[in-house]
């Protein structure tokens, strides 16, 4: 049986489908209306004679025969795809597209400074950006790398450090010293009001602090807990509670008197930012020159 031009395309709009378990996820990933992907889901479905979806109202999952066509075509389009990216080097100017998952602070510090001039360098380069501090499949999800904190990338992935360590601090409003006061050392903070930090894989964060001989963490008492860097600033400049994060995102906000370091002779440094990807995979252009640039303008020191 030979495959169609439409063949092809609905085999690729499957995979989208399959990567991220929702029509309305692949949609968006593909630049097409949910109902156009569901009728040529059903025509290929018509076509093979199979059913490869299970459709509920709230998920799709694979059938067997999903599965197992799958299996067989995704490393074909993977290699289609590392085969157009190839082609770059006889243009004259970059083109493709890259999709990253990062971490929201990663999103704010290191790709926020760099991508007007990306924009303007490869402006055939298009770049789809998942800002989630949730710790996500980047191959099995359809990303071609991840930004997070060098400490929790994965250990299968090859790594590339984008910038040096990240100092972390607390810090806490002038409001909230003024009616609480300041810790004097970390075993004040079990009298404190603290903001806990959830990681991407609900955990809760343990603070980290440094000591005469070595560094040591500790849970803190939370009756807030966020996921993310910007609400928990802004729950403390409002006066909510202490909190710990990256020295770099609470800058400005100590800068303008909207935040005060405490226990800054304990604070600890902790691995900077990392991007990743699977190392059975070619890196595309795009990919390349983004992290050539972030090194370049280097946003957070080198």
């Amino acid at each position: 049986m030979s495959i169609s031009r439409t063949d092809i395309a609905d085999f690729s709009y499957f995979l989208a489908i399959a990567r991220h378990g929702s029509f309305r996820k692949a949609a968006l990933e593909i630049g097409v209306s949910p109902s156009a992907l569901s009728h040529s889901l059903r025509g290929l479905e018509e076509r093979l004679g199979v059913r490869l979806l299970n459709r509920t109202n709230r998920s799709v999952t694979l059938t067997s025969a999903g599965e197992e066509l799958r299996d067989a075509i995704v490393d074909p389009f993977n290699r289609i795809d590392q085969a157009r990216d190839a082609l770059n080097r006889f243009r004259d100017t970059p083109a493709g597209r890259i999709r990253l998952n990062v971490a929201a602070d990663a999103a704010a510090l290191l790709l926020s400074p760099v991508m007007p001039e990306f924009m303007d360098r490869y402006p055939d380069v298009e770049v789809d950006i998942v800002s989630s501090n949730r710790m996500v499949d980047v191959v099995a999800s359809g990303f071609d790398a991840g930004i997070r904190y060098g400490g929790t990338v994965p250990e299968d992935m090859i790594a590339q450090r984008l910038s040096p360590d990240i100092r972390w601090i607390v810090a806490a409003a002038p409001s909230y010293l003024e009616r609480f006061g300041a810790p004097q050392t970390p075993d004040d903070l079990m009298q404190h009001r603290c903001l806990g930090v959830r990681l991407g894989d609900d955990r809760i964060y343990r603070w980290e602090f440094m000591g005469k001989e070595e560094e040591f963490d500790m849970a803190v008492p939370s009756r807030i807990t966020v996921d993310e860097s910007r609400s928990m600033v802004s729950i403390a400049i409002g006066g909510g509670g202490l909190m710990y994060g990256p020295e770099p995102v609470v800058t400005p906000f100590i800068a303008s008197g909207h935040l005060q370091i405490v226990l800054d002779d304990w604070a600890t440094t902790g691995p900077g930012f990392q991007i990743y990807y699977p190392s059975r995979r070619q890196v595309p252009t795009g990919l390349r020159l983004l992290i050539e640039l972030i090194r370049e303008i280097a946003p957070l020191g080198r």
